[in-house]
């Protein structure tokens, strides 16, 4: 796309994702605004915000539960942002118990009920103990003598796992079926036993167990890096809030999911592949939020709201500074859903991290204050003195409830009958409170609310479908009766009777969840898919499959029948289904059996690669490419398809060149593939074929491509040229192979008057064996091209062919005395250079270099320590003084950022559009902002929404003092002592690929990684803003500002 074209595209985006209109201080016409604690709030009219408890009681809270008694649980932070191993240790944080002695809402009484924990990530009370996730484990303090301070301490929990953002672990939280629900974060491994086997993960998830730990299984399976919370819908089904179920892109990241059973969610991350895909394509995303962190999660269960807000979900948005309102619509097997805002502060420094409901339908908004910078860049500066605290909303007019949490009902002396009649008490609390005295009754009581959900008259819906959902958690023979005879009902009554007999594996269920699957909506069959798979009857096998020919399956409705077929393990049934005329019934079942042992065969496979329908199309291949071992089962059928390459869309072409990549490392097709390269020469289908060599992970320089290669590199074309120096920078040549490619392309280029341009020359001569050397002459016209006023393309090739050839003593000398007019980009990629050599004179020639201030701003003391210390001890002092500058500068930062943004002057959003996309700066390599740019580092569409200007200015400044989650650079070693700095793309078993540049990537094999360790330097070079005027940097923040 032509530069001017992007740019327009780019601003056009901006004006179209900016809220011009929804500024501070103009509030929409349905909402008001509210001055409360340094806040100005602003939220819905007809609601009003109070503080519940300040920062007397609680400085830091992160997240709370009630009690029974209506006394809160708030863990509270000290403000550490220690390293998580240190706070495992330390435990610097507290618990505190919170009350209202007045009864009037506002708490003024606090206690201290656990000293000492590490960084707590979930709060719930269930039978007289606190439950509170602080990785790697989820403890149990139970105040038994009742003084107000938690005397007993368990590990309920043990994961075993401690990351270094401590994701590790969320919750717990109560599903209403009695059992107990946590999140795993990415990316540790834990091990578990699922059903009796094995179970090894990496992957982020979704577990439950029973209160008494037993029965761990898991609920959902994701890519994603930070699961936090999840709520219930009235009929049983799981929403959570989680960061980054997708690589950010177009402002997408965070969100809410419908996390339905067996599901795979994104992001799309290697730690996946192990686990049961009913698909080629991820799980949906419910509700997109963009760089929002989501965490505390609600579904409001009481009416005081209004109508218009029951069972509304209500998230607390840490980044954007705001509680949203989410109204869950049934669609399809799943839902939608309506957003809004509900309270939005002001204040840079709010962060609400949770939100619950009080007994009386009020809602509590947690604001931990701006201590929190772990693993999130987003709160650049630590403020431990910016204290939080507790709000609550309510409805004007309303919760003027009496006793509602029913503190004044003598449960002792309630008979039978009168704890019935207390389950229909439009309380929450109350209802639970009759329910846990029913329960303590046993079998007595449970007969007595079996009874509930099937009664013709006496009991609200909401009461029914309570208690059913407490008995789906209660192992005795009348509860599961009740559930039973529930599946008959309608609504979310039968759903929750539906996720009982999945729950406990009902076999008696069985006849009535057919009807449902037959004739039940959408929901009902998604939901009895699922709890036939866990019931795991081959009888049924039949009748899932009838289901797939349904015009209305959706994306879920087809996972939940597809992943059943997969629980059932009914190889023989399954295979029946391949001779389905359907093609939606094949596709299932070559999915289905792609994960099940023993259920997999080639042919299945190949006999649809061609098929009409492209779902079933997608799949077939989808599968093969898991499979490279099958290249002579699809070597002819990938001849034919690339005869007809040149006359394909690019589109077409595309697709074919993906396909091509699992199998290029078998010589079958490597061969296929060097005869289709060889025998085009349409610019289109040279560039797809190069394109699918470049990423086949292929170590050697394979000698069935040599010559295609070759004709590539003669075209007239820079783009198929450029892609056939793409090929040769990822695969090894020889250094007879590589004399040989250079002088017949060279000859070639000079028959017909056309030599290759710079940038191409350098790339093919950087292509040669690590090591090659460079003779003083030619090193010196290299080295000319790395000024920064020269072409950014040549720049970068000339940066690489220097890092990878080696330099004379007085070339090295030469290049540390250009270091100062090269832009920090390639600064960057040169330092190693040095590391080749031990002469002091060249060490001497270095450390002078990097101790002026112009080079000197773009580095720190990790990126040249290590290559420094190679040299001789006379070198040494030099260093010293070299290092002692470094580190006082980096005291001096905030000063320096605080001096940045004193002299910041106004700028102008279109002339900091020019430096983003500029040679100088270059920012589009890397950054996106709406549909265009590149996606090495954080999209920044919406960037404007989280970042002020300083926290902008400091990532511009200051690259590496914080990194963006999933953008954490890594410093790989290898077996042969090569090292390489970047963000890792691929982590899989078999090789790790590591983003080294904008436009590189190394692919190092497992076996040859000595070691992957956390780096503390970000690939964004440090130093630009001594590149741009003051001007210039003032533009550049203006224009980020603005993509919101």
């Amino acid at each position: 796309m032509p530069m001017f074209r992007a740019a327009l595209l780019s601003l056009l985006l901006i004006a179209s994702v900016a809220p011009g209109a929804d500024t501070p201080g103009s509030p929409k016409a349905d909402t008001h605004q509210v001055k409360l604690n340094g806040h100005t709030f602003t939220l819905p009219k007809g609601f009003e915000i109070e503080l519940a408890a300040g920062a007397d009681l609680a400085p830091r809270p992160i997240v709370a539960a009630f009690d029974t008694q209506g006394r809160l649980y708030v863990c509270d932070s000290s403000g550490s942002n220690e390293k998580t191993t240190v706070q495992l240790e330390k435990k610097p944080h507290r618990i505190l118990r919170l009350e209202s002695t007045k009864g009037d809402g506002r708490f003024d009484k606090s206690t201290v009920y656990v000293k000492n924990v590490m960084l707590p990530e979930g709060a719930m009370w269930l039978n007289g103990s606190l439950y509170v996730a602080a990785p790697p484990h989820i403890w149990k303090f139970t105040d038994t003598d009742n003084d107000g301070v938690a005397d007993k301490e368990e590990i309920w929990f043990d994961g075993k796992t401690l990351t270094g953002c401590a994701n590790d672990l969320h919750g717990p939280y109560l599903g209403p079926d009695g059992w107990i629900y946590w999140t795993k974060g990415a990316f540790a491994k834990q091990e578990y036993t699922v059903n009796g086997k094995k179970f090894n993960t990496r992957a982020s998830h979704i577990f439950r167990a029973r209160p008494d730990g037993t029965g761990i299984e898991p609920v959902m399976t994701g890519g994603m890096d930070n699961p936090v919370d999840l709520v219930f819908t009235p009929g049983g089904d799981i929403i959570f809030s989680t960061t980054f179920f997708q690589h950010p892109r177009d402002g997408k990241r965070d969100g809410l999911i419908h996390a339905v059973y067996g599901g795979i969610y994104g992001k799309d991350h290697d730690v996946l592949a192990d686990h049961p895909w009913t698909s080629p394509q991820l799980m949906p995303v419910l509700t997109h939020m963009g760089p929002a962190a989501p965490s505390g999660l609600h579904r409001l269960e009481s009416g005081e709201f209004g109508k218009d807000y029951a069972n509304n979900i209500f998230c607390a948005q840490f980044n954007l500074r705001k509680v949203s309102r989410h109204v869950l619509v049934p669609t399809g097997s799943t839902y939608t859903t309506k957003d809004s805002d509900f309270v939005v502060s002001d204040n840079l420094d709010f962060h609400p991290t949770d939100v619950i409901e009080d007994a009386d339908g009020s809602l509590l908004i947690v604001d931990t204050g701006g201590w929190y910078k772990l693993c999130c860049p987003t709160s650049q500066l630590v403020k431990p003195d910016v204290t939080g605290a507790i709000y609550r909303v309510k409805r004007t007019g309303a919760h003027k409830v009496d006793d509602p949490r029913g503190e004044k009902i003598d449960w002792n002396k309630l008979d039978m009958v009168g704890r019935l009649q207390a389950l229909n008490h439009k309380q929450p609390a109350v209802r639970h409170r009759a329910a846990t005295a029913l329960l303590a009754a046993s079998d007595e009581g449970i007969t007595w609310l079996a009874s509930v959900p099937s009664a013709p008259a006496g009991y609200t819906q909401d009461t029914q479908r309570y208690v059913l959902a407490i008995l789906a958690g209660v192992d005795h023979p009348k509860a599961r009766k009740a559930a039973r005879t529930a599946l008959s009902e309608n609504g979310e009554l039968a759903m929750i009777a539906i996720h009982a007999a999945g729950l406990w594996r009902d076999k008696e269920a069985m006849d009535d969840l057919a009807v449902l699957l037959r004739a039940g909506d959408n929901r009902m069959r998604r939901a009895a898919a699922g709890a036939f798979g866990r019931i795991g009857d081959p009888k049924v096998v039949p009748a899932l499959l009838s289901m797939f020919d349904h015009k209305d399956i959706d994306r879920a409705l087809d996972h939940s029948l597809t992943y059943a077929l997969i629980e059932i393990d009914d190889i023989k049934g399954i295979r029946d289904g391949l001779k389905h005329e359907s093609p939606r019934v094949r596709r299932a079942c070559l999915a289905a059996l792609s994960n099940i042992t023993g259920g997999i065969e080639p042919q299945f496979y190949v006999a649809e690669l061609d098929a009409k329908d492209s779902a079933l199309r997608e799949t077939a291949w989808w599968v093969a490419g898991r499979n490279p071992q099958w290249a002579a089962h699809v070597g002819d059928y990938l001849r034919d398809r690339l005869k007809l390459l040149p006359k394909m869309t690019p589109p077409e072409q595309d697709e074919l060149a993906s396909r091509l990549v699992p199998f290029l490392k078998a010589a079958l097709i490597r061969d296929v593939v060097g005869d289709a390269l060889l025998s085009t020469t349409e610019p289109s289908a040279q560039r797809a074929i190069l394109r699918a060599l470049a990423q086949s992970g292929v170590k050697a320089f394979p000698t069935e491509w040599k010559n295609g290669v070759q004709i590539a590199l003669f075209s007239r074309s820079s783009d198929v040229v450029r892609d056939a120096i793409g090929v040769l920078r990822v695969v090894q040549l020889t250094a007879a192979d590589h004399a040989d490619l250079t002088e017949k392309v060279t000859q070639y280029r000079q028959r017909i008057n056309a030599p290759l341009a710079k940038e191409f020359a350098y790339g093919l001569r950087a292509a040669g064996p690590v090591g090659s050397p460079l003779s003083v002459e030619d090193a010196t016209g290299v080295i000319a091209d790395l000024h920064r006023d020269r072409d950014g393309a040549i720049r970068g090739a000339a940066a690489e062919l220097l890092a990878r050839g080696s330099l004379t003593s007085e070339s090295l000398i030469a290049l540390a005395a250009a270091l100062k007019t090269v832009n920090p980009v390639e600064l960057s990629k040169l330092l190693g250079v040095f590391a080749k050599s031990t002469d002091a004179a060249v060490g001497s020639a270095v450390v002078k270099a990097l101790r002026d201030p112009a080079v000197r701003a773009g580095i720190r003391v990790e990126m040249v320590k290590p290559i420094l210390d190679k040299y001789p001890k006379t070198v040494q002092a030099e260093t010293e003084k070299l290092y002692a500058e470094l580190a006082e500068a980096r005291k001096g930062e905030t000063a320096r950022l605080d001096k940045l943004l004193a002299d910041l002057k106004p700028g102008d959003i279109r002339r900091g559009q020019v430096v983003f996309n500029s040679p100088k700066t270059n920012c589009i390599a890397c950054h996106k902002v709406g549909y265009v740019g590149g996606l090495v580092g954080p999209d920044l569409t919406r960037v404007g929404g989280t970042r002020t200007e300083r926290d902008l200015l400091e990532a511009i400044v200051f690259p590496s003092a914080s990194f963006v989650r999933s953008y954490e650079p890594v410093r790989v070693v290898t077996t042969d002592d090569r090292t390489f700095n970047g963000i890792l793309k691929k982590d899989a078993p078999d090789e790790i690929i590591i983003v080294v540049a904008a436009d590189k990537e190394e692919r190092v094999a497992r076996a040859d990684v000595a070691s992957i360790t956390p780096s503390a330097v970000s690939l964004m070079p440090s130093g630009l803003d001594q590149q741009l005027t003051p001007q210039d940097l003032a533009d550049l923040v203006a224009f980020l500002r603005a993509c919101k």
